[in-house]
């Protein structure tokens, strides 16, 4: 792309005027991140100094942590500050950049700082930690800050130079093995941030082509046709995008959660046992977020089709009471449902979904009192309805809240605990339900309560009621003399999941691509040896996918030999490639508890 310095006339013009005007905006979404990263380093530095309390002198540990408190609190006051006056026009909104961006570097190297001052000083749990902390800042800062580049490269600098030199102080083979592993760690998170900076400028460029358009439909009638035809093209990239983007964001995600769950089973120390806990428990929230990209993004790309079938309500009721009626008990809530007795005709899946982003949605925003899911008869209908007695929706939102990123204005902020999201739960719903041309609708009283209703037809019970979902492995899996074949081309996915799977007992063959799996594949069918379970990755080379080792494999050994697809890939027909070739898709970042339960599944292993 050409730089601005070089364009001329009114073009150059146009953009400079375009990103003035684009600015508030871009500061303001700088800023609404600022929340969950004062939570997310207050956590981190809460754990750095509970592990070194002991291991580091009681002075050095008290100046660093009031050196990132003055940090965090600076980094706080300006975003208390901003949100007083982002409404106003004559905010100088790239000064309130400038701070922003001095918070953050101002972070970064207080995260530098602490690798500097305790590395040395701790033992194997607290270096490990150490590095674990700082690694997930640096990957947590890709979405962030990898639009401004020279700042994403200073705050990688500031977290991994000063690791790195700690590490490599110490001057043994381990530590320069171990300070060569983080040089190339770093420079793949840096390569991640090109490329996620590329994509983005990619929908940037597309954005500002779909304004033009809108533009030029406002002032010449006779085009508009052609003028909807490339904005409908312009969505479809940007959800191509995600789709592709997510593949590669949910890899180090992924790596993280196999190495953390690896690591539990090699120690019984209840100190690494909570860390890895922390670190699973923030994996499963990216996962969160994650799937709810991904399900915009199969929605838009025509993966999820409608598959109307009689079921009964009381499964699903159930299944939701099982995940949910935790989550509202320890917010003090009452959770009830009623009318499981129906049966519907719907795609019992679809409903799940609705209901269960519907549920969340009702006990993020319900403080005191309930929620009620209920299903009462009307006519040859069923009205599912979500209520709440949490703060309501006000009647000039009601309009929007089915828009992707919105999110409803509360008057006061939501607890700690209670992650906020994307503002994509609703436009899921939305979605769904135009999927299953069901009429949804809410109604809500500000102080008092909403309630979502859904209207689907009736149906019939069942002739056979039949689980459609594994249960889950239990904590003592065993894999113990089965042979597991690893397929994957990421190397630390693949050497995450052959200490995981070896962890658990399992000889694992590993490989990168189908060619050397085919030569493996070869002389193990000639010896006799035959693999009981097969892992693999849907994006390989350039030349094979998943598939293509799939299809290899059995044939050299059974062709119905289980498989498990583990992929971060968003592609339409995975779905229907897996009922045709028989095996089960996994999405990532998969949790390792996800995982057991799949293998134990496909094996029919018993705990020990």
């Amino acid at each position: 792309m050409s730089s601005p310095s070089l364009l001329s006339g009114p073009a150059d013009a146009t953009e400079t005027a375009g990103r003035a005007r684009e600015l508030p905006d871009h500061v303001r979404n700088l800023y609404a991140y600022t929340a969950s990263s004062l939570l997310g380093n207050l956590i981190g530095s809460t754990v750095v100094v509970m592990l070194h309390v002991g291991f580091a002198p009681p002075l050095m540990l008290t100046l660093w942590a009031a050196g990132f408190a003055l940090v965090w609190a600076y980094r706080a006051w300006i975003a208390y500050r901003f949100a007083k006056v982002q409404l106003d026009p004559a905010t100088d909104f790239a000064a309130w950049q400038r701070r922003w961006n001095a918070g953050i570097l101002a972070s970064g190297a207080m995260w530098g700082t602490a690798a500097l001052l305790f590395y040395s000083r701790g033992e194997a749990i607290q270096q490990i930690g150490l590095i674990i902390t700082i690694f997930s800042y640096c990957v947590a800062s890709v979405p962030v800050l990898a639009e401004h580049r020279k700042l994403f490269l200073t705050f990688l600098g500031l977290c991994f130079v000063p690791t790195i030199a700690s590490i490599a102080a110490e001057r043994t083979l381990y530590s320069y093995e171990l300070a060569g592993v983080l040089m190339l760690t770093m420079a793949m998170t840096a390569l991640l941030g090109r490329n996620y900076r590329q994509a983005m400028e990619r929908v940037i460029e597309l954005k500002v082509r779909t304004e033009q358009l809108a533009e030029q439909l406002r002032v010449e009638k006779e085009v508009a046709e052609a003028a909807r035809r490339d904005a409908e093209v312009a969505n479809r990239a940007k959800t191509q995008f995600f789709a592709a983007a997510s593949h590669d964001l949910r890899q180090p995600l992924h790596a993280v959660g196999l190495f953390a769950e690896a690591l539990r089973s090699k120690s019984r120390d209840e100190e690494v046992i909570q860390l890895v806990n922390s670190i699973n428990s923030s994996v499963d929230a990216l996962e969160g977020l994650f799937s709810e990209l991904l399900d915009i993004t199969k929605i838009d790309t025509g993966a999820v089709e409608c598959r109307p079938e009689h079921f009964s309500l009381r499964d699903i009721f159930a299944r939701q009471r099982l995940h949910y009626e935790p989550i509202a008990f320890e917010k003090g809530l009452e959770l009830k449902f009623r009318g499981g007795h129906h049966h519907a005709y719907a795609d019992p899946v679809l409903v799940d979904r609705i209901l269960r982003n519907l549920i969340s949605n009702a006990i993020r925003y319900t403080e005191d009192g309930g929620v009620l899911v209920s299903c009462r008869a009307r006519g040859d209908r069923l009205l599912l309805q979500v209520w709440d007695s949490g703060v309501g929706i006000r009647e000039q939102e009601l309009g929007r809240i089915f828009e992707e990123f919105y999110q409803v204005k509360v008057d006061q902020p939501l607890p700690p605990h209670q992650r906020k999201g994307l503002g994509l739960g609703l436009a899921i719903v939305r979605r769904l339900a135009d999927l299953m041309q069901a009429e949804l609708t809410v109604r809500s009283v500000p102080g008092r309560g909403t309630v979502f209703s859904l209207w689907v037809p009736k149906g019939r019970p069942p002739r056979i009621e039949e689980a459609t979902a594994p249960r889950s492995a239990p904590l003592g899996l065993t894999l113990d003399r089965r042979h597991i074949v690893v397929v994957e081309d990421e190397p630390a996915v693949r050497e995450g999941l052959e200490v995981l799977l070896k962890s658990w007992g399992a000889t694992v063959y590993a490989f990168d691509t189908v060619e050397p799996c085919r030569q493996w594949a070869a002389q193990a069918s000639q010896q006799g040896l035959r693999p009981d379970l097969v892992l693999v990755d849907y994006r390989l080379d350039a030349s094979s996918n998943g598939i293509d080792a799939l299809k290899m494999l059995r044939g050299f050994f059974d062709a119905s030999l289980p498989a498990i697809m583990v992929t971060g890939s968003t592609t339409a027909t995975l779905e229907a490639e897996a009922q045709k070739h028989d095996f089960h898709l996994l999405f990532k970042p998969v949790v390792p508890n996800k995982l057991r339960a799949m293998i134990a599944f496909k094996l029919n292993v018993r705990s020990r």
